[in-house]
């Protein structure tokens, strides 16, 4: 296989000429050969028996010539794309394919996208804003909070169940005196209050006293299960337990028990310390986020489609392989999030495009500032991805070249001279607005900033792992998946 000759055609392709030499093609020829002759008939042999040279003289030379090619497309395109002295993106797409008089050698003709040209000047001194970070007293009570009531005893109440305890509960539901499917449990454990169940069940339910059951007159909500929505349902429900949450005293033996600290001012300093570390982090990933977004919209430049559907390709494989790990599929996320294949695309191939203009940006940016990597950068971030993938070093060198880390640093460090080059801009945030946004979360919803351990002779509660679903649980909404 040899590269005849790649030329220019305009500003945005480059055409190359691949010449396949007689023994590669005779290689791909007796491979289509050795993969169809089990499907072709000749007189006087066995399906499979006949010679090669038999077949062909009775169908034509041809007859195994077309999968010879298809099959040798690929190294083709490869070789092309390594050989060629122009930068090009993406795989080449065939415009032509000649075969010399005894169809010995074959000339493919490829077009090629080029590495667009970019131009890029004001990227020092561009603005952003960047909100200074603090933390409120509520805010830091809010996470101890949510370590309290995780760590909290559980325990046997005899009274009336109320909004808070753990109702254990045996019910069966009927829809026009008929037992549906799903609408029935044994000995499970509702918390009152949570909103697990239907709206006016946990309500309904409240009150009652161990022994005691209850006919629950209720109504399906218009948004659920297809064969339920909206339809009028009966609960026979009888209350087995009821169990209450004894929360621990905030004090320095509740420090010692959930976290390292010896004192629970220690504790509370460091919970604290850790929402600073964590807003931190999160407005500047905002103001770099912001940054790169305007050095992107400030190239004009005409995106080849290979790149674009590079990257959409690489963010959609990331998404299947995240949400996987939840046992989802892209078509149940799709779904979960209330839109359709094709305007999930649609918005995935907008910020595949924004992604590419980002890194071409930053591509020049470095080629600008002459921005160099050396060996021994290129070896610590080896050994960093080694240690996070699990993986020898010698063999993520086979699945990662060294050319793709040397780009993606060079990249990072660009964004690196952008961002200290930016100033922020004066940020006024409505503190008013934000109070009572933390004051509608719920603690149980904060990140877990503390190394917390587990209480001291706590009781667990029972495992609920395994047991179905039950159907009149509240189908969650959007925002509360992502939450």
């Amino acid at each position: 296989m040899k590269l005849k000759s790649s030329e220019k055609k305009d500003n945005k392709n480059v055409e190359l000429v691949i010449e396949v030499e007689a023994a590669e093609l005779e290689t791909a020829v007796n491979k289509a050969y050795n993969k169809n002759k089990n499907r072709i008939a000749v007189p006087g042999f066995r399906k499979g028996k006949a010679p090669r040279k038999i077949i062909e003289r009775m169908y034509g030379k041809e007859i195994f010539l077309s999968d010879a090619l298809d099959d040798i497309l690929p190294d083709v395109l490869t070789y092309a794309a390594k050989e060629t002295d122009f930068e090009t993106v993406g795989y080449p797409s065939v415009s032509d394919v000649d075969l010399n008089d005894d169809n010995s050698t074959a000339v493919f003709t490829l077009l090629a996208a080029l590495y667009p040209e970019v131009e890029i000047e004001n990227y020092k001194g561009l603005t952003a804003p960047k909100p200074s970070v603090e933390v409120t007293d509520s805010e830091i009570d809010n996470e101890i909070a949510s370590v309290r009531t995780r760590n909290a005893r559980i325990e046997k109440a005899d009274r009336p169940a109320k909004i808070g305890d753990i109702a254990v509960i045996d019910f069966e539901g009927f829809v026009d005196g008929v037992a549906f499917p799903g609408g029935k449990g044994e000995n499970y454990e509702l918390e009152l209050g949570s909103g697990q169940f239907i709206p006016g069940f946990e309500d309904k339910v409240e009150g009652m006293a161990a022994g005691e059951e209850r006919d629950l007159d209720l109504v399906f909500p218009e948004q659920y299960k297809e064969d339920l929505a909206g339809k009028p349902v009966i609960f026979k429900v009888k209350l087995v337990e009821v169990k209450e949450k004894s929360l621990p005293d905030l004090d320095d033996e509740f420090a010692k028990d959930v976290s390292e600290f010896d004192t629970f001012d220690e504790y509370k300093a460091d919970i604290k310390a850790k929402l600073i570390e964590t807003r931190q982090k999160d407005v500047d990933e905002t103001f770099e986020s912001i940054l790169m977004e305007k050095i992107a919209e400030s190239i004009d430049v005409d995106v080849p489609e290979a790149m674009i559907d590079e990257q959409f390709d690489n963010s959609m494989s990331t998404l299947t392989r995240q949400i996987s790990a939840y046992g989802m599929q892209p078509d149940q996320y799709m779904r979960m999030l209330g839109t359709t294949p094709e305007v999930f695309k649609e918005r995935m191939r907008d910020n595949s495009l924004k992604q590419v203009k980002v890194a071409l940006a930053l591509g020049k940016i470095a080629e600008l500032e002459a921005i160099e990597i050396s060996k021994e950068e290129i070896e610590e971030e080896y050994k960093e991805a080694s240690e996070k993938y699990k993986m020898e070093i010698e063999k993520l060198k086979e699945t990662v070249e060294e050319k793709d880390i040397t780009r993606d640093l060079k990249l990072r460090k660009a964004a690196k001279i952008v961002i200290d080059n930016a100033t922020v801009e004066e940020f006024k945030e409505d503190k008013s607005s934000r109070e009572e946004k933390l004051s509608k979360e719920k603690p149980a919803k904060e990140k877990k900033l503390s190394k917390e351990k587990p209480a001291k002779e706590k009781k667990p509660s029972k495992e609920k792992t395994g047991k179905k679903k039950p159907a009149l649980e509240k189908d969650k909404t959007d925002e509360e998946e992502e939450g």
